[in-house]
């Protein structure tokens, strides 16, 4: 689809909308974003944690997402990083906060855009204890405070996972700059390796930290503009496929059917993501029935003890699942087994599918496991998830 053909679709506009946000946010805060990575690593280095704090189901998927990269990394060769999430399930936040907080954690809030007390209350918390604290909106009282352009929800998550991503993977580049953190001797000569794609400007300048600043900037401008691009390949190219599994949603919902969504590790936090969305009624949408396969740790720790990891969402789709439903798979490989093993059991059901899938599209997409496709055309997990959030959400409003 040409350009102008996709600036005059619904499609197109949000895209255009993300792109500008993107553009502003990531030019505007890239020198911030650089100096609290290398704030972040010095409080690794004395033993601090990240605690993530999120209380409305759209915030804890990000804190759980969050977590999940910092104790998970994906990129072969990257140290885990300690990392918690806490969520309204444990009570109140403040109150979790104070009893497991420690003076050298980072704390990291979510859901603070719109004034939430007992989120706020939480980083004032952490920012008591000393911790190092970052949140999202003017009201939220944390050290470092991110504030994205515009009032769109959407758009406003979607920048802020492509923030917490950043900082995942550049925080790194201090590890591997001992130098550079508080106490550390600098040593003589610093080779990135195999994981220098992650941060292609640095060179061997080990104990002089602007330069390094400056470098890891350029890295954040230049990861943000990948995603920009990235987005509109997924948009541009799927809009096809974006506006049937809309329609195809549409009559599942109309004829009394619910969504099952799903993933793996981050891809399961934007599952939890997604069903928030589908059972939210912002913005005039009616508020749509989902279930979230990846919410519940008994039915999956008891899957996976008893039979294994593959059926974790296939026996949940036999359990929930009947004709006239769907499923929303997210994958960033296109491969996995649980996920491959679900839809062909939603397609015996006689269940709708959809699939947002990355690299080539993998098994879903070459043996058409799922009846509507969205490929990611990327082999760069984070870049991957931050495009399928762009889809997920346009998917949502193109539903209604």
């Amino acid at each position: 689809m040409s350009q102008p053909a996709l600036a005059t679709d619904r499609l197109g506009v949000l895209l255009t909308r993300r792109t500008e946000a993107n553009r502003v946010f990531f030019v505007a805060e890239a020198d911030r974003l650089a100096r609290v990575c290398h704030q972040m690593a010095e409080r690794f280095a004395r033993g601090g944690r990240l605690v993530a704090v999120g209380r409305c189901a759209a915030a804890r998927s990000d804190a759980r997402h969050i977590a999940v990269e910092f104790v998970h990394p994906v990129i072969v060769g990257k140290r885990a990083l300690p990392a918690l999430a806490l969520t309204a399930d444990g009570g109140p936040l403040d109150a979790q906060v104070a009893l497991l907080a420690r003076p050298d954690d980072i704390a990291v809030a979510f859901g603070t855009e719109d004034g939430d007390p007992e989120t706020i209350a939480a980083i004032q918390a952490a920012r008591q204890l000393g911790a190092l604290t970052i949140a999202f909106g003017e009201r939220s009282q944390a050290e470092h405070i991110f504030v994205a352009p515009g009032t769109d929800a959407d758009v406003t998550q979607e920048l802020v996972e492509t923030l917490y991503h950043v900082l995942w993977e550049l925080v790194h580049v201090f590890f591997d700059h001992q130098g550079l953190l508080a106490g550390r001797a600098p040593r003589r000569s610093h080779d990135a390796g195999a994981s220098s794609f992650l941060y292609p400007f640095l060179d061997q300048r080990e104990d002089q930290l602007e330069p390094i600043l400056a470098d890891v900037a350029r890295s954040v401008r230049a990861k943000s503009e990948e995603t920009s691009e990235l987005r509109a390949q997924t948009i541009g190219e799927n809009r096809a496929a974006l506006h049937a599994a809309a329609a195809a949603l549409q009559s599942c919902f109309a004829g009394g059917g619910q969504l099952l969504a799903f993933g793996n590790g981050g891809s399961a936090t934007d599952a939890m993501d997604a069903v928030a969305d589908f059972r939210s009624a912002a913005c005039g949408r009616r508020a749509r029935p989902a279930l979230d396969l990846t919410e519940d740790p008994a039915i999956l720790t008891a899957i996976a003890n008893d039979v294994g990891t593959e059926p974790v969402f296939l026996r949940q789709v036999i359990a929930y699942g009947r004709a006239g439903d769907a499923l929303l798979a997210l994958s960033t490989s296109g491969n996995s087994a649980n996920i491959v093993a679900a839809l062909q059991e939603g397609r015996r059901r006689g269940m709708t599918s959809v699939a947002m899938v990355g690299y080539d599209g993998g098994q879903i997409a070459s043996e058409g496991l799922a009846d509507h496709v969205i490929v990611t055309r990327s082999e760069h997990i984070p870049r991957i998830q931050e495009a399928q959030a762009t889809a997920y959400h346009a998917l949502r409003d193109l539903v209604g």
